[in-house]
């Protein structure tokens, strides 16, 4: 391969990396990060003897941009290359995978399953490697696993061994970690720095070469003037009143302004309470209550039928599962009410203005014989649909000439995309066969999308550093950032304190580069043995809180009906990853539903149908059957969908890590014997 060159900034900001240390590139999107760790992983195997390159990333899509767009172009003909992700075969041998090849790229998941795992077909030791780049680095810190393989590093490296690899991290932004003056964000840069066991670095002496590279886009605010009348949301507030009525709020319950995040995170906490306290009354209209404040919050962003649809929806679902007085109640309140929402949501007279504005702000860079490029980032992916079918059906976008599509995240689901949907998606953006890409935050960090000349942030509230990525996505000459807001937003208010911080961030940085390299390393040391000692804490009471109940003394109860259908001496931990039911009586408590469709395979287990709870009209979801090895079915459980009856309370979790009693691990023969025992005469 000939070799490639790097602009002046990128060898400035690599340096201190090929002279081996341990450095954090600190770029901004556009400005070639990947391409200057290409340049240290070439320089680094052809400098290192048996060197092994791994590179990390943080989600599946980037597995393979990083390894078809940068590493293989570069690397291929001169080096083994291989991409891992949780959808490869490969990650079951990963141990051997890493022997064969030179650079390795995969998912933080996978080499930290390999780092913990004794299989020798799996495992993989940190001194295997000699070079290990972590893409999206500021995502180092508390439980998420970058950290997680870091900590495995730390451990090494504070025990007096020496053969670990070098770390490269890259980043667009460590931002601050919430704080809100120099001293915090300083602490929370060096933070970083200890958990990469790096330095941070920056061009100083080509700053303008780097402008030049990555323009800054024209910021605007586009201002929302107040809804001169709400009528659907007014209705929609009375019916709200009508439900605290009929539950008798506790008198210590606090439920703040409808239409809120705020008052959603009440009702969360109220539904939670409704479920520890036995009072179904309360839990149940809880839940209604949260659906009908996602309907003012979508009716505050988006079309008042984009509301009105989305608690048609829910009551679809409720129509054949009511149980009692509570149930009937809140269904007969939508039905008596449902031909009134309807006629409301459709008065065009009352539309909410955010609409008109977001199509002025497109339609200011989109026109017939105009070659734009944008994206809309929206909050979620129920949000991104909505958008997408309104730009379908506007005359004046249809004119011209916008072509959209929706680009999400990658999962399971039907609102989720598929890798090879989110890959697709994006060919044809950047082909020009699309010129709006409507997308949830899947597009801020990392995924490889052409220059734009125009993105749009409509209805969102997020930190700093999505901020920048989003911004950092308008790379095109004379770019424009548009935010559409209301003048009275939080919106507004957040993208002003995020600039701020953005400021603060570039301070916090400069004056971590301005320590002298005495003091840096004693504090980074300082660091790093601090946080060994809290992990360590932590790790202690999480053993104890697992170990705070015998899991036969758990029961397990529908979280919809309060029915006890299982308990906790019934629970196994499949392959580290899937809690099942080994008890062939809780069958006896669950009905078969349609088949569950995964976009991947699985080496030992395939995807079964839904269960759900046969108590009466109850029809709560619980989770899936799973086939396993081909041979034994197993119901799969969510716990989320469970109450927890403990000896001291009533309990929820989201989580099955949270759970108050150590659950084993599943043992497939044990299984066996235990339940075809005649297979074993």
């Amino acid at each position: 391969m000939a070799d490639f060159e790097l602009y002046k900034y990128q060898e400035e900001v690599v340096e201190r990396a090929l002279k081996g240390e341990n450095i954090i590139i600190w770029l901004p999107t556009g400005g070639g990060k990947t391409r200057a760790a290409v340049y240290v992983a070439k320089r680094h195997l052809e400098t290192t003897a048996n060197a092994k390159v791994v590179v990390l990333v943080n989600m599946v899509h980037l597995v393979d941009q990083h390894y078809s767009k940068e590493f293989k172009p570069h690397l291929g003909s001169l080096y083994n290359l291989i991409k891992v992700s949780g959808v490869s075969e490969e990650k079951d041998f990963f141990g051997k995978v890493v022997q064969r090849n030179d650079v390795i790229i995969c998912t933080a998941q996978i080499l930290y399953n390999a780092l913990i795992d004794k299989e020798e077909a799996k495992h993989v030791e940190l001194s295997d490697i000699t070079l290990l780049i972590i893409d999206e680095c500021h995502h180092t810190h508390k439980e998420a696993v970058y950290n997680k393989v870091m900590r495995c590093y730390m451990e090494k490296k504070l025990k007096g061994e020496r053969q670990l690899p070098q770390i490269l991290g890259l980043t667009a932004s460590p931002g601050t970690g919430g704080a809100r003056i120099l001293e915090d964000a300083v602490e929370h840069v060096l933070e970083i720095c200890a958990n990469l066991d790096s330095a941070i670095v920056s061009t100083k002496n080509y700053e303008p070469e780097l402008m030049k590279k990555v323009p800054r886009p024209v910021k605007t605010f586009d201002i929302v003037e107040k809804r001169h009348a709400d009528p659907l949301g007014d209705h929609l507030k009375w019916m709200m009143l009508q439900i605290h009525d009929f539950m008798n709020l506790p008198r210590d319950a606090r439920l703040r302004q409808c239409g809120t995040q705020e008052y959603e995170a009440d009702v969360v906490i109220l539904e939670q309470r409704g479920v520890r306290e036995n009072n179904r009354l309360v839990a149940q209209c809880a839940l209604h209550l949260r659906q009908y404040n996602d309907a003012l919050l979508i009716n505050d962003t988006l079309r008042m039928m984009d509301a009105y649809r989305s608690l048609e929806e829910f009551y679809d679902s409720k129509t054949t599962t009511a149980m009692d007085g509570t149930d009937f109640f809140l269904l007969g309140l939508f039905e008596e009410n449902q031909v009134e929402l309807r006629k409301l949501a459709a008065d065009s007279h009352f539309e909410n203005p955010n609409m008109a504005k977001l199509e002025s702000v497109l339609l200011q860079q989109f026109g017939p014989s105009v070659k734009s490029r944008g994206i809309l980032f929206s909050k979620t992916r129920q949000s991104t649909r909505c958008l997408f079918d309104w730009v379908l059906k506007s005359r004046a976008l249809q004119t011209a000439g916008v072509k959209a599509a929706i680009l999400t995240g990658a999962g399971n689901g039907i609102t989720y995309m598929t890798q090879n949907e989110q890959a697709e998606t994006i060919r044809r953006f950047r082909q020009g066969d699309l010129n709006l890409l409507i997308s949830t935050s899947v597009a801020e960090e990392g995924l490889d999308i052409p220059e734009c000349n125009l993105v749009v942030r409509y209805g969102l509230l997020t930190n700093e550093i999505a901020q920048q990525q989003a911004s950092g996505r308008a790379r095109a000459v004379d770019s424009q950032y548009s935010v559409v807001a209301r003048a009275d937003g939080k919106e507004v208010r957040r993208e002003r304190i995020n600039e701020d911080l953005e400021v603060l961030t570039a301070k916090a940085i400069a004056a971590v580069q301005r320590m002298t390299q005495q003091d840096f390393r004693r504090k980074i040391s300082s660091l790093q043995n601090e946080a060994v000692i809290i992990n360590k804490i932590l790790e202690t009471k999480k053993m104890e809180k697992r170990a705070r109940f015998q899991a036969s003394s758990i029961r397990l109860l529908c979280r919809n009906c309060f029915q006890p259908v299982a308990s906790g001496s019934d629970i196994r931990l499949l392959e580290k990853a899937h809690f099942v039911n080994i008890n062939p009586d809780f069958k006896n408590h669950f009905k078969v539903g349609g088949q569950v469709v995964l976009p991947r395979s699985f080496e030992d287990w395939e995807p079964g149908c839904r269960i759900s709870c046969n108590n009466g009209n109850c029809n709560k979801e619980w989770g899936f059957q799973m086939k396993y090895k081909k041979a034994i079915i197993l119901p799969n459980m969510a716990i989320c969908n469970f109450a927890l009856e403990t000896p001291g309370e009533r309990m929820t979790v989201k989580k099955w890590k949270d759970v108050p009693f150590a659950v084993e691990d599943f043992n497939f023969e044990q299984y066996c014997q235990d339940h075809h025992p005649d297979l074993f005469d």
